[in-house]
């Protein structure tokens, strides 16, 4: 018997956002995890807002609504909002009833401006990697670094002479052709009107320069959770500075400490700095045309092809960032405001990686 399109609307409807949610959703344990995090930061929360005055969002609800931007390649705080309005799953991973209003994404964007300028991302990420190695999930030993662009919120046509007149064709319309043929653009002497922290880099031979940064992880290798993050401006020698910063960073042990990374590490002033930290380093070998810092002592120790198998698996971070979340082109500009959406881009990332080994799962 054929069913008819009955359009009847319920009065009332005593339901809660959580009935929606199916008990085995990924993002339950990601909510545990989160949340878990989140309660020990209170301090910091109260530190960053005023004891007077009318009530913001709740900064929690602030976190908690960019994880639902990296996890669901949300591209927009606007996109955001509108889907809070109609996505249960959405509402009940914020904490929000059915019937409770949402902020309007200009509110959204003013009230998030707060938490950029602070150290939450950054805490989070801390409290996350504390919930990993209460279940041993971290190595204190075995790491791996590696860099990646991302690429600037500017465009090439912002690239402009520092001193002296402006360059020919640029300032002009929104779409105004620039002929950069015949001009030496270098970042000694041009810089980003748009964005001053970009720099003009190439990838390789043959590859376009574009206006981008670096970003820059530190994995530890047992489960292949992201411990430390670092941005920079795109530089030659830059993986290699944000990586002596970053190991400087981890806590003391009293067991030698390993490094794996690509051959771009493969220097012979990055190897000793190494070694005076007490760090073997475990880089490939870079033999073109020229003589590679690690010699047989350490490449045929059993562990150094271990961390070469293993360093791969940083790769998948970055794949992730990138593809998953927002870090390709960054929309946001300054070293500060990136550093702090990588940190929280590392945290969702995390988050992932412990629901799928196990954690927060109910």
């Amino acid at each position: 018997m054929r069913g008819y399109d009955s359009q009847t609307e319920a009065l009332f409807a005593y339901v809660t956002p959580e009935s929606f949610v199916p008990k085995d959703h990924p993002l339950r344990a990601i909510r545990k995890m989160a949340e878990e995090a989140l309660v020990g930061m209170d301090k910091l929360f109260d530190s960053m807002y005023a004891t007077t005055g009318r009530s913001s969002i709740p900064p929690e609800k602030l976190l908690k609504a960019q994880l639902l931007m990296i996890l669901y390649s949300i591209r927009s705080n606007r996109q955001l909002v509108e889907q809070i309005h109609y996505n249960f799953l959405f509402r009940w991973f914020l904490g929000m009833s059915l019937d409770e209003k949402v902020w309007d994404h200009s509110s959204f964007t003013q009230n998030n401006e707060r938490l950029i300028g602070s150290d939450a991302a950054a805490e989070f990420l801390s409290r996350i990697l504390a919930q990993a190695e209460r279940k041993r999930l971290l190595s204190r030993e075995h790491f791996t670094v590696d860099g990646t662009l991302i690429e600037a919120w500017a465009s090439v046509k912002s690239f402009k002479p520092k001193d002296g007149p402006p360059s020919t064709g640029g300032g002009g319309g929104k779409n105004d052709t620039v002929d950069f043929r015949g001009q030496k653009l270098t970042n000694d002497t041009h810089g980003s009107v748009t964005d001053p922290d970009a720099r003009l880099y190439r990838k390789g031979k043959n590859k376009e320069a574009k206006l981008c940064y670096q970003g820059h992880t530190l994995m530890e290798n047992r489960s292949g959770l992201i411990v430390r993050t670092q941005v920079t401006t795109a530089s030659g020698s830059g993986e290699r500075e944000a990586a002596k910063s970053m190991l400087r960073q981890l806590p003391r042990t009293t067991r030698r400490i390993t490094l794996g990374g690509d051959k771009g590490y493969d220097t012979e002033a990055f190897v000793r700095e190494l070694r005076k930290l007490n760090i073997t380093p475990h880089v490939a070998q870079n033999n073109s045309n020229r003589k590679s810092a690690i010699d047989a002592r350490t490449t045929n120790h059993p562990n150094y092809a271990v961390s070469q198998r293993i360093r791969k698996r940083i790769e998948e971070g970055f794949g992730w960032m990138k593809t998953i979340g927002k870090m390709r082109k960054t929309m946001y500009r300054g070293i500060d405001k990136i550093a702090w959406h990588l940190d929280l881009h590392a945290a969702a990332y995390n988050l992932v990686r412990m629901k799928n080994l196990g954690l927060g799962v109910t």
